[in-house]
């Protein structure tokens, strides 16, 4: 699921494919054999994939000017010279001349070239010609920098931002924060950018509660005046300055394909290694003690709010309140299998399977019933925050004592806090810590796991 007008999600992984397409077709072209291919195309797509991540040479937005695109090519350009004569190097052997091999990198880098430009201009004239791949934009704030972003996003309809309405906080025509609020949710606006000049400290807090809660994309135009202590993320529209609420770290490609990764490897070890011999014993204890299916599932709130279905072993016998009451301590409705499950966490084995879908992550924010989501969401400030990523099996705030049964108001607001701690803190070595942390709680017994 991608958000509304961003289309990164499809046209990165095409951009993968075309580039690699052309480094292994032209190999084909330009080598004689005997020449081996088939190492060639391992080691060039696997140094092409994690060395272009770690020089964002895919990291180019609708804002992004056509000088940053260029230095990007001219950086890959040298990676891959490099990348090829190491190959070269390490086959010796070989007599492919180097005038060969340097036309070689050559075409390689001009088709590359042609293509990134081509796509970066037929989105524009998308954006420009057809109104596609747009972004809905409110500006709050009226002085000298809102009016030049207005200015920008006015002459500029080839980025894609609409923007549908600047509001004045202090003029004669002034409106309250609480009407800008209600416009943006009627209007369903995507992105909210704010001048910190002109709104005061208790709206710029209602600001930021607000746009957490609704997973609206809130912006700064700078100034003098300090916001927090969050970790900004700044950037240039044009010569502008503009900073982003919150970074988060698994927003960077190459520390998403670091978590999808590992993800992926801990999924099948799991799925290949335990499930598959542990789900038809396990299965038919489930099913001598009571009648129903082998696994649970039940709908949960993911990413960006995506409703997706949550598997488990069954530890309970069927009933009709499952989807509503959590489970508490000494319910009559588990199973004498399901205590044994429950209590060693087997039972959440099967989410190793929402996990190699996509649906989950080993680690990051537990989710809720969609009932509970909805409840906690009116109720706990910042709630919503905890799905900008993918809830995950285990997390910070599991292994930190907040995992089970939510006893009350306190004990959700700290899972809250743990949560969005591990959303703007991620590292993979923080992802190792709490899976290791998690086997050796499951292998001591916890007093919340019932």
């Amino acid at each position: 699921m991608f958000k509304s007008g961003r289309y990164s999600g499809f046209l990165r992984p095409i951009s993968y494919g075309i580039d690699l397409f052309f480094i292994h077709f032209l190999a084909f072209e330009f080598f004689e054999k005997p020449f081996p291919f088939f190492n060639y195309i391992i080691f060039l797509t696997l140094a092409w994939f994690l060395l272009s991540l770690r020089s964002g040479f895919y990291e180019i937005y609708r804002f992004t000017h056509v000088a940053k695109i260029m230095s990007l090519v001219g950086k890959q350009g040298i990676v891959f010279v490099l990348m090829v004569f190491s190959f070269f190097g390490f086959y010796n052997e070989l007599t492919t001349s180097a005038s060969t091999i340097f036309n070689y990198i050559l075409l390689v880098m001009l088709c590359i070239t042609v293509v990134k430009l081509g796509i970066f201009y037929l989105l524009k004239k998308y954006r420009l010609y057809l109104g596609g791949n747009v972004r809905k934009v409110v500006i709050i704030g009226l002085n000298q920098k809102t009016e030049m972003l207005r200015k920008f996003f006015t002459t500029n309809p080839v980025y894609g931002y609409k923007l549908y309405k600047t509001f004045d906080l202090k003029g004669s025509n002034k409106v309250s924060i609480e009407e800008c609020m209600d416009y943006i949710l009627k209007e369903e606006i995507d992105e909210v950018y704010s001048s910190v000049a002109e709104i005061g400290n208790k709206d710029l807090i209602k600001l930021i509660d607000f746009a957490d809660n609704n997973l609206k994309i809130l912006k700064f135009l700078p100034d003098n005046k300090e916001i927090y202590s969050k970790k900004l993320d700044f950037t240039y529209y044009g010569v502008l300055p503009i900073l982003s609420m919150r970074k988060i770290p698994m927003d960077e490609p190459f520390n998403k394909f670091l978590k999808r990764g590992f993800d992926i490897v801990l999924s099948l070890f799991v799925i290949i290694g335990i499930l598959s011999w542990l789900t038809p014993l396990l299965g038919i204890l489930i099913k001598l003690e009571s009648k129903g299916p082998i696994f649970f599932k039940q709908k949960r709130n993911g990413l960006d709010y995506q409703e997706f279905y949550c598997y488990k072993f069954r530890s309970m016998k069927p009933n009709p309140m499952a989807d509503l009451h959590q489970i508490s301590k000494d319910d009559i409705r588990v199973t004498q299998v399901g205590k044994i499950i429950r209590k060693t966490s087997i039972d959440e084995l099967p989410q190793f399977i929402n996990v190699l879908k996509g649906d989950m992550s080993v680690v990051g924010p537990r989710p809720h019933m969609v009932s509970h989501t909805r409840m906690y969401a009116e109720r706990i400030d910042k709630f919503m925050v905890r799905h900008f990523i993918k809830p995950g099996i285990t997390g910070l705030a599991q292994v930190s004592g907040y995992r089970g049964e939510v006893e009350d108001d306190h004990h959700i607001i700290n899972r809250v806090k743990y949560d969005i701690f591990y959303l703007e803190n991620w590292s993979l070595f923080l992802d190792i810590k709490i899976v290791f942390q998690t086997i050796y709680n499951a292998l001591r017994g916890d007093d919340k796991a019932y």
